[in-house]
């Protein structure tokens, strides 16, 4: 009778354990999900880029300082490694582009040209797309956090060597309102 008794134990304690390893695999793969809905928008946006650039430099041609960074940090937002890296590439480039929308705002012949505004539409219809995408991937990465750092389940996250997983963080200073001097 003991017998059984450890042994009905033994099975609920392997059961529970299952259980609690396909939750944090569940929360492992909702999180790769949603870093894969950033990463969409993002590149979307860094395939945007170059046609805003060249529609810009047609207009303001003695601007080529602003067109040479915009330029420079798309390419090391296209390079970016990991999440934290991600994130300040993306907040570097933000703030570029806000600079270069401050820039146009001085060009009227610019901002009425049909190709100017759609692009800018676009990229502006694009930056809330990243924002639903890192709301989604910030959430899941909290849940999973939340899983790994619990207990009983930080006991199986620890034997499997589950990791915390980064958020996606942007920088304060793009929500400052860029400086642009002439």
């Amino acid at each position: 009778m003991i017998a059984l008794i450890l042994l009905v134990v033994v099975v609920l304690i392997v059961f529970w354990a299952i259980s609690i390893y396909n939750r944090l695999v569940k929360h492992k793969n909702l999180v790769k999900e949603g870093w894969s809905g950033i990463d969409v928008q993002l590149k979307r946006r860094t395939d945007l880029i170059p046609n805003l650039l060249e529609t810009v430099k047609g207009y303001a041609k003695h601007e080529e300082d602003l067109f040479k960074k915009v330029t420079e940090l798309r390419a090391r937002s296209m390079d970016a490694q990991g999440v934290a890296e991600q994130g300040q590439a993306e907040s570097a480039l933000s703030q570029s582009l806000m600079n270069l929308f401050a820039v146009a705002e001085n060009y009227p012949e610019l901002k009425a040209d049909q190709n100017f505004r759609q692009l800018q539409t676009e990229l502006s219809s694009l930056e809330d797309h990243i924002q639903m995408a890192r709301r989604y991937y910030n959430g899941t990465a909290r849940d999973f956090n939340i899983l790994i750092e619990s207990f009983p389940s930080n006991l199986v996250a620890n034997s499997f060597g589950f990791q915390m997983a980064e958020y996606f963080e942007i920088d304060s200073q793009e929500r400052e309102v860029p400086e642009v001097k002439f």
